[in-house]
């Protein structure tokens, strides 16, 4: 034992050097922690947001006779989530909710040709990028050679996506241009190709795309400074883990050249020759799209009367609270966009932890913003009856409540009437906001269409007559109804 100890007594203060140079650590406890990757792992599935207007990185196209997004982001969508193990849910939206939407957790990545700009990276992290592309001013074919540098576009109307890199470059590097920030890529090339503008700024696989599928564009030989883009997938912040899943099925797909597979495949479904012709390919998303505006206004009328009796009832009520809450709520509602009123209910309620579907989302907006207009028009119904007629009512031994059931009501519900059913063609109107966040009423389908086809204006020509005949319609039963309660009278 003394020998033992003697030993111990030599190491001891080797041992401990060692440890001062080299401290022990514990791997399991410094393992980096990101409850973002874990929340995928736990779900087995990675939610991607993606706009699908934007060929060839995503777009719609029929594949075995059914509609599906494809392009090469969504082949690198489902290599991550091929190498995380996990199941591939894309959720289609408009492009400038995506950042919304990632940083309230409605979805897990974003892979839509988006780059990385030092704006974008104060709200998220971005991967390695994935690809390096030439932004291309896009013209109309006489005006090919037209435009030779950035100084000649004082007062020249230039057309671009807002909050892309497109839209920098139109104002840094073409003076005094005339720039029309467009949510759509398709309403970009609608405003060119309609003489609008008199230039288009795309990225360039979109450029020759669209150059490709329309005689009547074409390329400028014009270069921009800074035109060189790096696209890059956006992640929420603290997510080593996670970045360290993307960046490695990024530097794969460099590695094995896979890209270059993946844009073969997008262009083979870009420009496969058409078997049917335009109506017969495309009629499923007008169908689609007229089924959800109709199930959207029939949501928001519904639920906007019972909201609306309620807050007119309060606004006429004797007591003061109640009145001042209604009024609030009137004012506040009819005094903002409803768009704005759509972001506050699906993006405010994530942050509340409240998670609604964008359907969901979009219904709740529709109603509360038709509440406010219904309140007032059934408070105006009801002002319009005599007063002596609840007082006549009052005088029969009848409380307010009975009054405004038995008397009031059925007299004003012909005042009512009339507006309501205005009001029911306006949210069928308004429906089409609803479009920013994804749900596919028959903007966001004419809008697929237009992806899809490299068509557009024929797009919206059939949806703004699907829309005629909806409202149509619709006033012409209300009319028939309007008829036959004066002949009851």
């Amino acid at each position: 034992m003394g020998k033992f100890k003697r030993v111990f007594l030599v190491l001891l203060p080797l041992f401990l050097l060692f440890a001062q140079l080299f401290p022990i650590t514990q791997v399991a406890a410094e393992e980096e922690q990101d409850e973002h990757y874990e929340a995928i792992q736990d779900r087995g599935e990675l939610v991607v947001g993606l706009s699908a207007d934007y060929a060839p990185y995503e777009f719609h196209a029929t594949v075995n006779g059914e509609d599906e997004i494809v392009g090469f982001d969504i082949s690198i969508a489902q290599k991550i989530a091929d190498d995380m193990g996990v199941d591939l849910r894309v959720e289609e939206m408009g492009f400038d909710a995506l950042l919304g939407a990632l940083d309230t957790e409605k979805i897990d990545l974003i892979i839509s040709g988006m780059s990385p700009t030092p704006e974008r990276l104060q709200e998220v992290d971005f991967s390695e990028p994935y690809m390096n592309s030439q932004q291309r001013l896009v013209v109309r074919e006489e005006d090919q050679d037209k435009y030779t540098s950035g100084e000649q576009f004082e007062d020249v109307p230039v057309s671009v996506q807002k909050q892309t890199t497109q839209e920098e470059l139109a104002n840094d590097e073409l003076k005094d241009a005339q720039v029309t920030s467009l949510q759509k890529i398709p309403d970009v090339v609608m405003n060119l190709k309609n003489e609008k503008v008199d230039a288009a700024i795309l990225e360039g696989p979109v450029a020759e795309a669209y150059v490709e599928e329309n005689d009547d564009l074409a390329l400028s030989d014009l270069e921009f400074e800074e035109g060189d883009k790096e696209t890059a997938v956006a992640f929420p912040k603290d997510s080593p883990v996670l970045a360290e899943n993307i960046n490695g099925s990024i530097q794969t797909i460099n590695d094995e050249n896979l890209m270059e597979g993946y844009q073969e495949e997008a262009n083979e479904l870009m420009f496969s020759e058409e078997d049917q012709g335009f109506f017969a390919k495309y009629y499923p998303y007008y169908l689609s799209g007229t089924g959800y505006t109709i199930l959207l206004a029939i949501i928001g009328v519904i639920f906007g009367i019972i909201l609306g009796v309620i807050f007119a009832l309060m606004k006429l009520s004797s007591i003061k609270i109640l009145r001042v809450l209604a009024s609030i709520y009137i004012e506040y509602v009819r005094g903002t966009p409803l768009l704005v009123q759509i972001f506050i209910v699906y993006f405010g309620t994530g942050i509340l932890g409240l998670d609604f579907s964008r359907f969901v989302a979009g219904c709740i907006a529709l109603s509360l913003n038709s509440a406010a207009y219904v309140a007032e028009i059934i408070r105006a119904g009801i002002n319009g009856v005599d007063k002596g007629q609840m007082e006549a009512a009052r005088s029969l031994g009848m409380d307010r409540t009975e009054s405004m059931r038995y008397i009031i009501f059925p007299q004003a519900i012909k005042n009512i009437l009339p507006a309501l059913g205005n009001e029911l063609v306006t949210v069928i109107k308004e429906s089409s906001v609803i479009s920013v966040i994804g749900v596919s009423e028959l903007i966001f389908q004419a809008g697929n269409v237009q992806g899809a086809s490299f068509k557009p204006f024929l797009p919206y020509l059939i949806v703004s007559l699907i829309y005629f005949v909806l409202t149509f319609t619709l006033s012409r039963l209300l009319g028939f109804a309007e008829r036959r309660m004066k002949t009851s009278d």
